[in-house]
Formats: C-alpha cells, structure tokens, sequence
C-alpha cells in the first residue's frame, strides 16, 4: 500500500481481495518446502512460501515480504522455546539439531491471520503455538499414552497416513503401520523417500530408496525421524484410533485411489503388478 493515499483508495485497496495480506491458507497434506512433480513440473508450494507470499504487502510501489529464506534460518536457529514448541516434541526437534525441517508437521492446516510486520521468528512461533492447540483437541496426549506411544510419534504417523491413502483408508493404513512396528519390519513407504526430494513422483527409483535419510523408512526401521507433513484431523484421527486388522502391505492400483490392503506378500506382489498395469507406478525418469 502507498503511504500518502486518500482515505477512499485506501479503503478500495483494503478490501479490494487481490490486496488482502496476513491471510494465510494451508492445505492438509502440505511440507515446509515446495515440491515439483517429476511428470507435469508443476511446483507444489510449500509452507514457508504460502507464509512468505501471505506477508507481501506493496509500501510505495515496493513489495515487501518475509523471506523463505528468512522462514528456513529461523525454522534452523532459533530454539524450540523462541519458536513455542509444545513440549511434547522439544525432544525430536532438538536432535535434528538445526535443519530446518525439525519444526515438519507443527504447524497444523487450516486459516490463520498472521501480522506481515512481524519477524519470521514469531511468526512461525504463533503458528506452531495454534498448531499444538489444534493437534491437542483430539487429546492426543491421552490417546499417545494408550497406545505407548508419545504424542510426537503420533503425530509422525499422522503425516504418513495422510500422504500415503486417500481419507477413506486412512485407518487401515494406521494399522498397516502399527502392525509393521509390533513385528520389527521397515515400513518401506515411499512418501519418506519421496520427503526430502524437491522432484518427485510415485514410482520411487532404487537409487533414491537406497539413499540414508533421517526419513527413509526403507534403509532404517521405525519412524522417520520428523512428520513429512501437516497432517490434517482426518488422518491424526485415524492416527489415534486405526481400525482392527493384520494387514502389513498396500498399493493403491487405479487412479481413482482404490488401495488394497493384505498380510500375504505374493498378493501384495499381485497387487503391485495390477497397479503397474493401470499406470499407477509409470516413471517419468
């Protein structure tokens, strides 16, 4: 906005929406970081950009916003008590010492009004602070106790289920993931390969599975070490209270997101082939 305006242009350009700043929308199912697809090159914004473009504000011809770049150092270097990290995941945050990609999955889907004045420090701050109080009305403390598990580990699982099925199978992949920990195997997802790659694409290549990552869940049993996104209440709900059954594999085989789900690792072999028949696993390398 210009700062020697009219009172009446002022207020055009205050609620004009094509001027509207602080408004910041972000999608279940986002990352900090943006993301490309390998077949249609379409870049998928990350969080630190949706922040950074929801504080543009024009000052006299000159737009000025809070940087990514600004974002990923304070998401690096501030400590987990400047940015209000619930204390729940002070632990793991501390042990990614300062990448950004520590604070993954704190800060919670939904609308928000941030202050484009305010530094990327507190700004990330207010959010992670309103993503704890989001994440906290599933009592997910309560339920992580449940389950043995800690809220953190919740939360992780949370962000696999979500990138990993369509809602509707949201439960049954919690449990797929339960059951792989109870019985000591990887859990071989290809989203926590596909995590810290800025181009990706379904079919994961053999060299990007043998890569050793904090989150590749193929070269390392357990968890990841952090969510690989923000996971929305739909999955953290499935998270909590994954359905009964022993399956341990699926593939989603079609295009419409039809996923199946079996124990038997010669039918999950006979479900990956459907899926590559359908097109679902084709490369773009």
């Amino acid at each position: 906005m210009r700062t020697e305006i009219s009172a009446a242009s002022a207020v055009a350009r205050l609620t004009d929406p094509h001027n509207r700043v602080g408004k910041l929308v972000i999608p279940e199912g986002r990352q900090l970081d943006d993301t490309t697809d390998m077949k249609t090159n379409v870049v998928n914004p990350g969080i630190f950009a949706l922040i950074s473009r929801a504080t543009c504000v024009d000052l006299d011809g000159t737009q000025r916003c809070v940087s990514v770049a600004d974002l990923r150092a304070a998401a690096s270097r501030s400590t987990p008590t400047m940015l209000s990290v619930p204390r729940w995941a002070v632990g793991p945050v501390m042990e990614l010492g300062t990448d950004h990609r520590r604070i993954e999955g704190l800060i919670a889907p939904g609308t928000f009004n941030i202050d484009p004045s305010a530094s990327a420090e507190t700004i990330l701050a207010t959010l992670i602070s309103a993503g704890a109080v989001e994440y906290m009305k599933s009592g997910l403390v309560d339920t992580a106790k449940s389950l043995g598990l800690s809220p953190y580990d919740i939360l992780v699982v949370a962000s696999l289920v979500q990138q990993e099925a369509n809602t509707q199978d949201f439960p049954k992949v919690a449990r797929v993931i339960y059951n792989r920990l109870h019985e000591h195997r990887t859990l071989e997802f290809d989203s926590t390969v596909n995590y810290p790659l800025d181009r990706r694409e379904v079919a994961t290549s053999d060299t990007d599975r043998a890569q050793r990552t904090p989150w590749n869940t193929y070269m390392a049993q357990g968890l990841p070490a952090t969510a690989i996104c923000s996971p929305g209440v739909d999955a953290l709900r499935a998270a909590e209270h994954p359905v009964p059954g022993d399956w341990l594999y699926f593939v989603t085989i079609d295009s419409q997101g039809t996923t199946l789900f079996t124990r038997d690792y010669q039918q999950h072999l006979a479900n990956i082939e459907l899926a590559k028949h359908n097109g679902v696993l084709d490369s773009a390398r």
